[in-house]
């Protein structure tokens, strides 16, 4: 079953994700914000412990990453709840077609009112993601500068577009508020299926209207 649903990215595209994370999160260079969410599910049989998670419930991993208006540019979903979100992310079809340099990024470029140096365009995430040229996490510890606080600030601000996008997602699909009790093939279809109908982004009236309920 294929579990990655890989768009067709161009400069182009990533020209617009970046244009708008400056101006909705103020924060220039990125070309989207990581997450995930342990979908619960009931224990498949004879499944043992390869769906238990580290927070001691059954999972299936939704991996994605989001614009600044909340829209999944890219998503993996179905790996085992006792896998960490950083490494499914790492294995994914989308960074290794970035680290094989196959993946059309953006060309370094000076970062806006600057002259020196060039920076390259980067998919930011929490702690758990880890450095590379293409990504970038907040600065660790607690006696931090200045200069540190307010980068892991803006740093903040970018990132929480994807979270916001995967508790728009829970909200307004009520089926992840409880375990569901399915094969993991089909739970797979189904977060998919959630996840393309909420391709177009944050609309107001989600948060505001329950399906069925108009009446």
């Amino acid at each position: 079953m294929k579990r990655e649903c890989i768009p067709e990215f161009s400069k182009n595209k990533f020209e617009s994700i970046a244009s708008d994370f400056e101006k909705n999160a103020n924060f220039p260079h990125r070309i989207g914000a990581v997450d995930g969410k342990h979908v619960s599910i009931i224990c498949p049989p004879r499944s043992g412990s390869m769906y238990f998670n580290y927070k001691d419930y059954y999972s299936v991993v939704l991996m994605t990453v989001a614009d600044s208006k909340y829209r999944f540019v890219y998503v993996n979903v179905g790996s085992f709840g006792k896998d960490c979100d950083p490494s499914i992310f790492k294995q994914s079809t989308l960074w290794q077609s970035v680290l094989a340099n196959s993946l059309q990024l953006l060309e370094e470029k000076c970062l806006p009112g600057r002259e020196s140096p060039k920076v390259t365009y980067d998919f930011v995430g929490d702690e758990a993601l880890g450095l590379h040229k293409h990504s970038m996490r907040p600065y660790g510890g607690k006696h931090l500068t200045l200069e540190k606080r307010i980068f892991n600030y803006r740093l903040s601000r970018a990132r929480r577009h994807v979270e916001c996008a995967i508790g728009i997602l829970s909200n307004k699909w009520r089926i992840f508020h409880r375990p569901i009790n399915a094969d993991p093939d089909f739970v797979v279809d189904i977060i998919k299926a959630c996840v393309v109908r909420d391709r177009d982004g944050y609309f107001p009236e989600d948060t505001t209207t329950i399906t069925g309920l108009e009446d």
